[in-house]
């Protein structure tokens, strides 16, 4: 899946306010979850990973027992694009 063209930063800014739970942090959008339990959080981990799969755009992200760290950029495109934003509504979709 081709990527779309690097947001400029109004438009950053503007994508923002539609995921609030996310954060601009070192250029990429990031996100802290906490669950419950271990299991919680690789089952949460497991299903980002087959949406971000079958978007062919993966994150960025850290698993310490029950917290997942997530980090979304565009890689090819050198900073973020609506494909970032996309994903990360996506994510919080999973609940």
């Amino acid at each position: 899946m081709p990527s779309s063209p690097k947001l400029t930063e109004s438009e950053i800014r503007e994508r923002l306010a539609r995921v609030p739970r996310w954060a601009l942090r070192d250029g990429r959008l990031h996100r802290d979850f906490s669950f419950p339990s271990f299991v919680e959080a690789f089952g949460f981990m497991t299903r980002v990973a087959l949406l971000a799969e079958s978007r062919n755009h993966h994150p960025d992200w850290s698993n310490a027992w029950n917290k997942v760290s997530i980090d979304l950029v565009s890689h090819d495109v050198g900073g973020l694009s609506q494909r970032d934003f996309d994903l990360a509504t996506a994510i919080d979709a999973l609940g």
